[in-house]
């Protein structure tokens, strides 16, 4: 939750012609992840879970490859960038290892 809040500080500053192109495809993406986590839980089934698990992953991945091009426009900063990176870094290792372990 924290990453979505500081995604959408940092998007603020985009340009306003891209409210509806880069800016929302990354809330879009950063909003995917913990939704997906929360509708997976609740589905009460473990391989569900991990379904929605993966496709939360998949998310991640796409905000992650936003995030970059944002920097290589220079609609974000190298400082920003990296502290938005890390902090998806961590959430991916977090849910593939809880995947894995519901797996096993």
């Amino acid at each position: 939750m924290q990453l979505v809040t500081d995604t959408y500080l940092i998007t603020n500053t985009f340009p306003k012609e891209e409210v509806f192109g880069l800016t929302s495809q990354i809330k879009r993406s950063i909003i995917s992840v913990a939704c997906n986590i929360a509708e997976g839980f609740g589905r009460k089934s473990g391989k569900e879970f991990v379904r929605f698990l993966n496709i939360s992953i998949g998310s991640l991945f796409e905000y992650q490859t936003q995030i970059e091009i944002a920097r290589n426009i220079k609609f974000i900063s190298e400082e920003d960038f990296n502290q938005l990176y890390e902090k998806s870094r961590e959430i991916e290792i977090m849910i593939v290892s809880f995947s894995n372990k519901i797996n096993h």
